[in-house]
């Protein structure tokens, strides 16, 4: 901080303090600098197309097996209550050998766990059933 002192001898010995600011300035230009670098850096460097949202209305064909999830947990092959996931894993074995082979719509209810629908994908995938689909309830339109 520089300071002024005025120079005739017969005023008062007056101190003239003004801040300086043009360190502050060369600080500020060259933070600016270091901005206008780096910010193209932070992008991401790998380009990469993510999956778009989309929701797909599709109607449920006869051959499709819908297994459902109450709140409790309780699996359901269509309406019949199942015994377990053993079970499960026996009924979908069967059906993985049909040409072609049927989708498996899981429908699970909105206070369920996430267990239960856990424990029937690993049982589609150790069945070796190739298409699993969710069925959900479509947002309010507006």
């Amino acid at each position: 901080m520089a300071m002024n002192v005025a120079a005739s001898a017969d005023e008062e010995d007056q101190v003239v303090s003004a801040i300086n600011t043009t360190p502050l300035v060369d600080v500020m230009l060259v933070l600016l600098i270091i901005f206008l670098i780096t910010i193209p850096v932070v992008n991401y460097s790998v380009p990469v197309d993510l999956p778009k949202e989309r929701n797909e209305a599709r109607e449920s064909k006869p051959e499709n097996i819908v297994i459902s999830i109450d709140a409790k947990g309780q699996l359901f092959w269509l309406d019949a209550k199942l015994d377990g996931t053993e079970a499960l894993v026996q009924r979908l074995k069967q059906v993985s050998q049909q040409t072609p082979q049927p989708e498996v719509h899981i429908r699970g209810d909105l206070n369920a766990s996430y267990d239960p629908v856990g424990r029937i994908v690993l049982a589609c995938q150790r069945a070796g059933i190739a298409k699993i689909g969710f069925i959900t309830e479509p947002p309010p339109r507006g």
